[in-house]
């Protein structure tokens, strides 16, 4: 992605905090009296199994009892998210359908893709931000690194030697691979898996040197000890892995990588339908059950509205817009 695109997205960004932000992204329309009177249908752009569709059926159960309305979650998954989120961005802007966003669908996309078939900013309003989740660096328990200062040692001395399993451009696992690699001004080859749970098993079996993975999907094989954590990806340790440095604590300055779930809608809808919808999911996230459940799945609750949740997103696009310049990628 070229420099002025970065400039235009990021601009786009700018004026989704406005002053005018429900005003530039909503019709003047009022809310229907009886919105919902049909089922809400849940986007999540990825498959069965993996964080974002346990928190959208989290999310779908409580909505559904707040709004007194079926919930029901539809799977569509494909290329890093781009098949779902391109299909809600061209579903009417009735309430009706809404989508479980991430980094990766609403952030970073993108700077991956030249026909990326949406615009993360005009095709959709932000509505609530679930939460964050922290990935941790593993490599196989038998790897000769003890550290982060190990690694970052052995890429000086063998610069591309090494190699780091993500599951695709603009992952997690990619772009704290990117950052990494940004920040401590090496380089390491990239092994593109179709699910994070293969690379695990390939990390465990030696096949890979090292992996920057959810802690919620890394645990297994950190309880059964077939690999070991040298850091966190977070700004703060975790409470779960108190003994285990950030990877920012561990040599690297400035590193903090964090995915995220966020709750997204087409744009065009009325403003009180967007405000309704915004102030329904931000209770459920801050219900204490659901907090409890979300925690269990490695992601730690946030509940921001509209508004914030818009600022953070602007701040996550301008980061990485930078750390794929510095890195020297090119949007296929």
């Amino acid at each position: 992605m070229n420099v002025t695109k970065i400039k235009n997205l990021v601009l786009k960004l700018s004026c989704l905090v406005s002053a005018c932000f429900l005003f530039s992204h909503a019709s003047a329309q009022a809310l229907d009296t009886n919105w919902p009177s049909k089922p809400i249908k849940y986007i999540v752009p990825f498959g069965t199994g993996g964080v974002s569709d346990g928190v959208g059926r989290l999310l779908s159960l409580h909505l559904g009892t707040q709004l007194k309305q079926s919930v029901i979650v539809e799977n569509k998954p494909g290329v890093s998210g781009i098949v779902g989120t391109q299909l809600v961005a061209k579903a009417p802007a009735d309430g009706y359908t809404i989508i479980g966003g991430t980094i990766t669908t609403h952030a970073v996309n993108p700077f991956f893709s030249k026909n990326l078939g949406y615009d993360p900013v005009t095709d959709f309003v932000p509505l609530a931000m679930v939460g964050t989740v922290s990935n941790v660096l593993v490599v196989p328990a038998n790897s000769k690194f003890n550290s982060v200062e190990d690694v970052i040692k052995e890429l000086k001395q063998n610069p591309d030697g090494l190699t780091y399993g993500s599951s695709g451009a603009g992952t997690s696992q990619h772009l704290s691979g990117q950052l990494f690699q940004s920040l401590t001004d090496t380089k390491m080859r990239q092994i593109i898996y179709k699910g994070g749970s293969q690379a695990m098993i390939d990390l465990a079996g030696g096949q890979l040197d090292m992996i920057f993975e959810t802690y919620a999907a890394a645990r297994p094989l950190i309880e059964a000890k077939k690999v070991k954590v040298l850091g966190v990806t977070s700004a703060k340790r975790l409470p779960e892995l108190p003994s285990v440095p950030t990877i920012a604590e561990a040599g690297v300055p400035g590193f903090e990588m964090q995915s995220w779930q966020g709750v997204f809608m087409p744009s065009g809808a009325s403003a009180q339908l967007v405000e309704k919808l915004s102030k329904d999911l931000s209770e459920v996230i801050k219900n204490p059950e659901v907090q409890a459940k979300l925690r269990a799945m490695g992601v730690e609750p946030d509940g921001r509205g509209s508004r914030a949740f818009s600022e953070f997103q602007r701040a996550e696009v301008t980061k990485w817009a930078k750390v794929v310049k510095d890195a020297g990628i090119k949007a296929d």
